[in-house]
Parts: structure tokens; C-alpha cells; sequence
């Protein structure tokens, strides 16, 4: 059994390595109808797209995307979407040294264990590469949750966390770390370019709030919102944790300070909706959405590749050192930022389709 889509009413499917000619991938349960066009996926795209300046890898790679089927006269049919991205920098020689032998916390030893096989330029499927296909079919889902707003920025990088005294989501775009607090960004400049010298890496966390979400979305139990996009932002390359709401932070509260405190509408409002004194939750309640901002942080642990030498075997079990060459982000969590937006879209449009499906609402 191969597991290469998620979703239930919008699912989408990945295919494609690093090093293949192209990789994609195909949304099916889009609804029919909704304009859509290859320049309206672009500029997600080039959000994420490497070598953009010297923080992230120098491969250079155009991730132009383009749309193979399920679109007619710009709009979608109701049919699978097939998204395609050509690789046109891959330099699979880099990897030939490490062609019989795993990099510690890389998924090459995993991957020989499963299958038997592994293709070691770049790692396959286990490569970050692979997260340019969920940006693309992401950028299809925000087409199905127009009411919703989605920003996701780097909180904490190398062990440095943001002052969120100063957050300014106008700032994400202004420097390469997707941060909102320029002071932060400025102390990550010299911490990032002394990993990258130095031949070593950086882990990240990465936070995003989605906006807009209205309250029902979800279900108890085995299709929780929450659990969704716990397995949503896991199932991306080197995520190793996920926190909702105030996560594990919630854990050292009692329940007085852990309570989202209810108080009733404003006046003058037709909606019914509480006002709510605090959001340590999340946005959610029993797997379901209440109107609440919906947040998470996403961990992700340094880059396995780097060219410092590390202990290790090969595929005879014989030790060695393990040096990795070619074009590595020094923080992958940085590019991962475009990545859990995608990711949250998703899961998000997916069940705004689950939800009509049951309760006949929109």
C-alpha cells in the first residue's frame, strides 16, 4: 500500500523526486466554476522556490507550474486538476558519494529498510523538493475558502524566538526569513550565514493563523479539524512536532487560565457570535471550528544534509563518515513557511466540502 494522498471530499496526490524530470501533483473534489489560471498560482510558487538569495539553497529552479487538465476558458471543471513543475537544475553527481551510504537523519536508511531501493540523488521523495507540489495544489484549495485568510512566518529560528510585541505581518515580505518582527530578522542574518560557513544547519518553527474561519468546520472524534492538520503539517519534510493553540504550553495552565472565555455578542450584532476574551485553543473545540483564529506551530529540525562529517554506515553495514555535498538549505524551515500555508489551506477547504456535505451549508 502506498500513501501519496490526503484529503477526503478535496484530495490531492503528489508525484514526482527531486532529481525526475518534473514532479506535481492532481486535485480531485475541486468544486466546478471557479476561476482559476497558472499566473494565479505562480506567486506561491515563487514564495518558496529556492535560491532566491544566500540563506536558502542555490539551486535554481524557475518552479514555473503548469496546469495539465480539470481547467476550461480559465475556470475549474469539476474534474482532476493535474499540476505539473519541471526540475531544470538537478546535479545528481553531488549524491554519487553517498550512493551506498545513509545519512544520519535522513530518511535514506528508512527508505532502503521499506523498499528494498532508494534513489539517493537528493533523496527521492523524502526531499523537500517534494513540498513544491503541495504549494501548488494549495494555491487551488484557497480558491474554495475565498472568506478565509491564511499567513504562516518564522516565530523562532535556531533557538532565537520573535518578540510578538513587535509582529508585523507587513514585514514577512520584506526580508528572507518570512519574519514578522524585524528586529528578529535581522540577529537570524549572522546566526544563519555562521550555520551555513560553518557546514552545519538550523531548526525553525514556523506558526500560521488562519482568519475567517466560521465555526462548525470539522467533526468529533475521527475527522477533528485539529488532528487533520496535525497529520496535514506532519506529513511535511522534516516536520517533527505540531502545537494547536497554545499546545503543550497548555499543559502548565489550570483550567481557569486555560479557558476561552465566553461573553455575548456585541451590541448591535445580528450574528449571535460570542465574543471570546482569549484563543489558547486554537480555533477549535472538540475537533470543531468556534470562529476563532485557527493556529498551529510547526517544528522543524535542522537539515540533515550538511558538510560537517558525521558517523554513520553504509548499505554493507560498514562504518563511515557521512559528508554531504551539493546545494542544501542551512534552515529548511525558512521555505517550509509557504509550505504549511498550502498545507492549512487544504485541510481547511477540505472540510468547508465535508461540512457542506453533512449539513447542507455552506
Amino acid at each position: 500500500m502506498s500513501w501519496n494522498t490526503f484529503g477526503r471530499v478535496l484530495r490531492f496526490t503528489t508525484w514526482g523526486e527531486s532529481h525526475g524530470p518534473a514532479l506535481g501533483a492532481v486535485v480531485d473534489g475541486c468544486p466546478p466554476g471557479l476561476a482559476i489560471s497558472e499566473d494565479f498560482i505562480q506567486p506561491f510558487m515563487d514564495a518558496r522556490k529556492p535560491g532566491q538569495n544566500r540563506f536558502t539553497t542555490q539551486r535554481r529552479e524557475d518552479d514555473l507550474v503548469r496546469i495539465l487538465s480539470g481547467v476550461f476558458e480559465g475556470r475549474t471543471t469539476g474534474t482532476p486538476i493535474s499540476l505539473m513543475i519541471e526540475n531544470t537544475d538537478q546535479r545528481s553527481k553531488d549524491y554519487s558519494d553517498i550512493a551506498q551510504s545513509y545519512r544520519p537523519g535522513h530518511a535514506d536508511y528508512a527508505y532502503d529498510a521499506k523498499y528494498g531501493i532508494r534513489d539517493y540523488r537528493g533523496g527521492g521523495r523524502s526531499s523537500a523538493r517534494e513540498t513544491a507540489a503541495r504549494v501548488a495544489a494549495g494555491a487551488v484549495a484557497r480558491l474554495v475558502i475565498p472568506e478565509v485568510s491564511i499567513v504562516a512566518y518564522v516565530c523562532e529560528l535556531g533557538g532565537d524566538r520573535i518578540d510578538p510585541a513587535r509582529i508585523d505581518y507587513a514585514e514577512i515580505a520584506g526580508n528572507p526569513f518570512f519574519c514578522p518582527d524585524p528586529e528578529a530578522a535581522k540577529r537570524w542574518e549572522a546566526k544563519v550565514d555562521a550555520a551555513r560557513k560553518a557546514g552545519s544547519s538550523l531548526g525553525a518553527v514556523v506558526e500560521c493563523v488562519a482568519t475567517g474561519v466560521p465555526a462548525g468546520w470539522g467533526a468529533p472524534i475521527y475527522a477533528k479539524l485539529d488532528s487533520d492538520l496535525a497529520a496535514a503539517m506532519m506529513g511535511i519534510n522534516a516536520v517533527k512536532g505540531v502545537e494547536i493553540g497554545d499546545g503543550f504550553e497548555a499543559a502548565r495552565l489550570t483550567g481557569e487560565q486555560n479557558a476561552d472565555r465566553m461573553r455575548p455578542p456585541a451590541p448591535g450584532s445580528n450574528d449571535g457570535k460570542p465574543l471570546y476574551a482569549s484563543n489558547h485553543a486554537g480555533g477549535t473545540a472538540g475537533g470543531i471550528s468556534t470562529g476563532q483564529p485557527v493556529v498551529c506551530r510547526v517544528a522543524f529540525k535542522p537539515t540533515s544534509s550538511i558538510l560537517t562529517p558525521v558517523e554513520s554506515i553504509n548499505s554493507a553495514g560498514e562504518a563511515v563518515e557521512v559528508v554531504t555535498k551539493g546545494r542544501h538549505d542551512p534552515c529548511v524551515g525558512i521555505r517550509g513557511t509557504p509550505v504549511v500555508e498550502a498545507m492549512m489551506a487544504l485541510v481547511l477547504a477540505d472540510h468547508k466540502l465535508l461540512h457542506r456535505a453533512q449539513v447542507a451549508q455552506a
